[in-house]
């Protein structure tokens, strides 16, 4: 199955996409959210669609998508790609670095990515993440696979002045309005041939920037969620983001940071492509 959520921000219903079309279930289901996965809504939505199928409603092709779940934190992995920590100037990490982005960063996949104010080096990354399917605490890495209900693209935006510059941790420059731009759906594992071996790319105004591959993680997703949950417990519907490949604009020589009217498209093998237009923040 493939989850969306459509309609105008904060007003978002869910649906599915069959065939390439979208549908509305939301005359069955309430919301992609904790209490959706807790009560096997995932079991209880593909019994539906094998019953009702014809029965759902279709949704125009150019319906805004919103994030394709609602999660209570989205948990991120910093430097998993050694290509990536080498162009920061990093040190290739012995254990994943973990860091917590706010779920009030959540974007639709296609929104305005918003510099914030103050901004000087706001920077793209474009991730896998998993979907967490039940709730998570002290996992084994070789059960994970029960506790996953799918994948999703992110686009973890990150302002690299924050993060670096501003004597605090790298929250700071991570959580920021519009900076977790997510979707356009939700994948079964099912609907993905092999999570270690997905292209993974992005494009600024039309340029190629990220041109990288899961296989090249240090830290592979399965790993990444069980060593998470030694350290915390993973609700059903958050969000784990495994990290990004080479050609992030910090890594560039000379850097390259987004600027208003930039366009930003990216995709993985699976999963879909976003595209963001970058506006500069302006007050209410």
């Amino acid at each position: 199955m493939k989850l969306i959520r459509h309609g105008q921000a904060g007003q978002e219903k869910p649906g599915v996409i069959i065939d390439n079309i979208k549908y509305d279930v939301s005359a069955y289901v309430n919301d992609y959210n904790e209490a959706f996965f807790t009560n096997h809504g995932m079991e209880q939505l593909s019994a539906l669609i094998a019953k009702k199928k014809h029965k759902l409603t279709p949704i125009a092709d150019d319906v805004r998508l919103g994030s394709p779940t609602r999660p209570s934190k989205i948990v991120c992995i910093g430097l998993n790609y050694t290509d990536h920590a080498i162009e920061v100037g990093a040190p290739i990490p012995s254990e994943p670095v973990i860091f917590i982005k706010s779920n009030t960063a959540l974007n639709g996949p296609d929104d305005e990515i918003i510099i914030p104010k103050g901004s000087e080096k706001t920077d793209w990354e474009c991730e896998l993440a998993v979907v967490i399917g039940k709730k998570a605490t002290y996992v084994d890495e070789a059960d994970i696979a029960d506790y996953i209900a799918g994948y999703v693209l992110h686009n973890d935006v990150s302002e690299r002045a924050f993060m670096f510059e501003r004597n605090g941790t790298w929250d700071k420059g991570k959580g920021c309005d519009t900076f977790a731009p997510m979707g356009p759906f939700i994948a079964t594992p099912d609907e993905v041939d092999d999570i270690n071996n997905l292209r993974v790319w992005l494009n600024l105004n039309g340029k190629p920037m990220q041109n990288g591959n899961t296989d090249d993680m240090i830290f592979k997703p399965h790993y990444l969620v069980s060593y998470i949950t030694q350290f915390m417990t993973l609700l059903p519907g958050d969000i784990v983001s495994t990290g990004t490949p080479a050609g992030s604009g910090i890594g560039l020589k000379p850097p390259v940071f987004l600027k208003e009217g930039d366009v930003v498209e990216l995709g993985i093998d699976g999963l879909g492509s976003q595209r963001q237009t970058v506006k500069a923040y302006t007050s209410m």
